[in-house]
């Protein structure tokens, strides 16, 4: 059995670093691409790539990490927190990305250039086949680790770029309208912009450790006050330890059984997800007089 489970994440790693190398050569193909004929819709799209690199990455980090445990002494936790802050790196280079778009295609308002269609559909066409790949590769996993979901759900959404991209490359190349290039751009940067800002503040829910938005605190202290031979519940703490990780701490005062009341108070917790919990029951001084 637990050959077994070495092989399906051995698997899973596998699978991550391939998508990984195949966004990354395709990144550096677009970006090439955008600069030497001018393209900023193709600019913007590769921005929009850049996620699914980065959500890759980070699908491929926490997959390892998640094989190798925490860490012993100094880092307790281990290093689950390290895709939440390379979440916030990712989501601030796409909006100074969508910004320098928006700048640019202001920019171009009155003097718009020729760009050249044949390329922008090359590399449409391109970024179309690499999605298509790398969302094969990753969708059979996608429904066993939320990692690998996020980086397979980021690299679907990234063929509406592509699209985008691809739309603009035919009208300029059929019709010459110099204008194709800067509406796509535009487009692709406002249809950025919404998920870098989801993303930063997501993770930045996670390092405030702000509890998670699908945990009602109070639902949950009164669901741990109704335990039966529970009289108090105080200092409930919970969090997001990283994605798909949520964990609790809470101190409960009981005049009953304690481990019949630790059982009942774990059941509570993990019926709303939490696991991960460290429930202590002290008993009341009348009960720890008579019992």
């Amino acid at each position: 059995m637990r050959n077994y489970a070495y092989i399906v994440v051995m698997s899973r790693v596998a699978r991550m670093l391939v998508a990984a190398a195949l966004l990354s050569a395709f990144f550096l193909v677009e970006v090439t691409t955008a600069l030497a004929i001018g393209s900023i819709a193709l600019l913007a799209d590769a921005g929009h790539i850049l996620t699914d690199v980065v959500a890759a990455f980070m699908g491929l980090t926490a997959v390892t990490l998640a094989r190798r445990g925490s860490a012993a002494s100094r880092r307790t936790y281990g290093w689950h927190r390290a895709e939440v802050f390379t979440a916030v790196a990712n989501a601030a280079l796409l909006i100074g990305v969508a910004g320098f778009i928006g700048y640019e295609a202001i920019r171009r308002l009155d003097d718009a250039p020729a760009i050249p269609g044949v390329p922008m559909v090359a590399v449409a066409l391109a970024g179309l086949a690499t999605n298509a790949v790398v969302a094969l590769l990753l969708r059979s996993h996608a429904s066993q680790s939320l990692a690998v979901k996020g980086a397979y759900l980021e690299v679907v959404a990234d063929m509406v770029g592509s699209i985008g991209v691809l739309i603009a490359g035919l009208v300029t190349a059929t019709t010459h309208w110099p204008y194709a290039d800067m509406v796509v751009a535009v487009v692709v940067a406002l249809w950025v912009v919404p998920r870098a800002v989801a993303l930063a503040g997501g993770a930045l829910r996670i390092l405030s450790e702000t509890s998670p938005r699908h945990i009602d605190v109070e639902e949950l202290r009164a669901a741990l006050a109704a335990v039966d031979g529970v009289t108090d519940v105080h200092d409930l703490h919970v969090w997001t330890l990283a994605p798909g990780k949520d964990m609790a701490t809470a101190h409960l005062t009981s005049r009953g059984d304690s481990a019949r009341v630790l059982d009942d108070a774990r059941a509570v917790l993990a019926g709303r997800g939490l696991a991960h919990a460290t429930v202590q029951v002290e008993q009341t001084s009348a009960c720890s007089a008579g019992c």
